[in-house]
Parts: C-alpha cells; structure tokens; sequence
C-alpha cells in the first residue's frame, strides 16, 4: 500500500507539474500578442502625433508667395482723417526664402502719381508661438515699424500690432487673403477704437509672373 500511495503522489506532482507549465506557456503567449498588439498602436500614435505637429507648424505658410508677382496698390492718403482720397501705384513684389523658410524677405517697388513706394517686409517665423513677426520698413524712413504679429487659420493670415501714429495710439491690422496660386491681397487697416471699428487705407493685389526665368533667386 505505501508503494502505491508513492506512486500516486508521484504522478499527482508530475500532472501538477505540467499543469504549471501549460499555465505559464498560455501567460507567456498572452504577452506577446499584447506586446504586438500594441506596438502598431504606439507606432500609430507617434505617426498621429507627428502629423498634428506637422500641421500645426506654420513654417510654411508663406511657401506660397515666393517669386515675383505684379502688384496692384492703393493707399489712402490721408488715414483717419476722413479723407477719402486714394492714390495707386503699379510695380513689382519680389519674395525670398530665408533660413530655409523659416523667414522671407519681400522687397516692394511700385510708382504712381504720388511718386514711388520702395518697402522691405521681414518676416521671421517664432517656432515656440508659431507665430509670425511682419518687419516693415520704407527705403525713405530706414528703420523697421513695430511688427505685427499673427498667424494663418483657414487660408487667411491675420496679424495685429500697437503703433504710434501721429502722435496717438493705434491698433493696426495686416490681413493676407484670398490666396491662390497665382494672387492674394494684403490689406491694412488702423483702428482708434480698439478694434471696435477698422478703417482700410492699404490695399495691394499681387499676380504672379508666370515666366520661369524670372523666379526670385
């Protein structure tokens, strides 16, 4: 009887036994296919994440403008004053990449009745805000206004600033629209009531010179 009893115990430890190893062979399964499960999920979530911070880098958002196009420009003569006197000019806007996109120059030549307008705009893309800083200066003056900051949503770039003007504190805005391949316009607009009303007294409509040989460098 002892030697059966031995044998019994013998085989109930050898059954456990491989019960035990079948239960760790199914755990060790269930985490690999866990593990491969979620390795596409993460890989997923790191392609979603990058095309987010793609689209939401702006860097970019002048690529459209760079060469030479034909502009059209009025300006009123006499903003804020009630004046309704407009004055237009024809000439050119030559826009340049600089730091690999991340700013772009445009240097504006137009002539009217008024005379002649030679302006550069700097713009210089901030990575952190993603915000772009407009930096316009007129060959006359020599030294840079304060910029107006802004960004592009839906197509359309706005861009605001703070400004002295004639001796009074002004908003100023600088609106980029109705782009498309070949145009877009700019506008600007001062606002003394802080920015209850807008009074335009910029408007330029660019069009691009479709000789390739003459693209801006």
């Amino acid at each position: 009887m002892k030697k059966i009893n031995e044998r019994e115990n013998i085989t109930m430890n050898a059954v456990k036994r491989q019960l035990f190893y079948l239960l760790f062979c199914s755990l060790v399964m269930v985490s690999q296919i866990q593990a491969n499960f979620a390795q596409p999920n993460s890989n997923a979530a790191k392609t979603n994440l990058e095309q987010t911070t793609k689209q939401e880098d702006g860097q970019n958002d002048f690529d459209f403008e760079i060469g030479i196009w034909k502009t059209s420009l009025k300006r009123l003569v006499k903003p804020l004053t009630g004046s309704t006197t407009w004055v237009e000019y024809e000439g050119t806007t030559v826009v340049r990449k600089v730091w690999n996109g991340r700013a772009n120059l445009v240097e504006l030549d137009v002539k009217g009745s008024a005379g002649r307008i030679e302006a550069l705009s700097l713009r210089l893309y901030n990575p952190e805000s993603r915000q772009w800083s407009l930096n316009f200066a007129n060959v006359k003056g020599g030294v840079m206004t304060t910029p107006t900051i802004g960004e592009f949503k839906n197509g359309r770039g706005e861009f605001y600033s703070q400004e002295d003007f004639n001796g009074r504190v002004i908003l100023v805005r600088f609106v980029i629209s109705d782009i498309t391949l070949n145009s877009c316009r700019f506008e600007q607009a001062f606002s003394i009531d802080g920015g209850k009303t807008w009074e335009i007294n910029w408007v330029a409509v660019d069009t691009r010179v479709k000789d390739e040989t003459n693209k801006a460098p």
